[in-house]
């Protein structure tokens, strides 16, 4: 049996990090936002490598949702997803039988380290309220609540965190795997990598938390404001 890990978040959330640490168990295969290519032909949003993202993915969701759900790379099927490739009337049935883990960060981190990357930001590009909608939908689709961890509880005490994780997921914790990796790129990182992973190319573990919430100003600091509610919200149902 394969074990299919669906791991939900937005961007700027040490989502390729927590990729990497799975990717490194000798058990586990991964894929990088697979609804990428699908997420920019439906909208027309004009993301950095946006041609060569085209070019690298279908674009037919029922196309991706077919590896997703059938393929069996490895014991474990690690899939890397964005929140916001996920439209509000998309059909979810194929995910009843993945492991749901929902992978939230502070709105103030996650707008001040996508500005630091893209010229302006929105609600939609973070993907926030999605995630929240996403968590609702798969407990009402599953009967289950699905797991939720917090950025900065991982980078506090990676360990700790991805033990438990795997103990909910009930699959085994190799911590000599999962805590360390080499540096550099890999053949399963998105085509849009060289603008979005240069950190985690040079990383070889989770980074230390940063002692400071960022202080955002103007629209930024409005934004997340707003998005503060549904992070609230998820933060109640973290992994302890």
């Amino acid at each position: 049996m394969t074990v299919r890990i669906a791991m939900w978040s937005g961007p700027r959330n040490i989502s390729t990090a927590m990729m990497r640490a799975w990717e490194n168990r000798t058990d586990c295969a991964v894929v990088d936002e697979p609804f990428y290519a699908c997420y920019l032909a439906e909208t027309g949003a004009d993301h950095p490598c946006r041609e060569a993202v085209l070019q690298s993915q279908s674009t037919r969701r029922e196309t991706v949702i077919e590896d997703l759900t059938l393929a069996k790379p490895a014991p474990i099927y690690y899939q890397k997803h964005m929140t916001h490739h996920m439209p509000a009337d998309c059909d979810l049935s194929w995910a009843v039988g993945m492991r749901h883990v929902f992978l939230i960060r502070d709105p103030a981190a996650v707008i001040t380290s996508y500005l630091n990357k893209m010229p302006t930001v929105t609600s939609d590009d973070i993907g926030i309220v999605r995630q929240w909608q996403l968590y609702e939908a798969i407990t009402r689709l599953t009967g289950r609540r699905p797991f939720v961890i917090d950025s900065a509880d991982v980078l506090r005490a990676p360990a700790a965190v991805l033990q438990s994780l795997c103990a909910a997921l009930d699959v085994s914790w190799r911590e000599s795997e999962m805590t360390t990796w080499p540096a550099g790129a890999r053949d399963t990182d998105g085509v849009w990598a060289s603008h979005w992973y240069q950190s985690v190319w040079a990383s070889e573990g989770f980074a230390k938390p940063k002692a400071d919430t960022p202080e955002l100003q103007g629209s930024a600091r409005t934004l997340a404001e707003s998005m503060w509610p549904y992070y609230e919200a998820m933060v109640r149902h973290c992994l302890s």
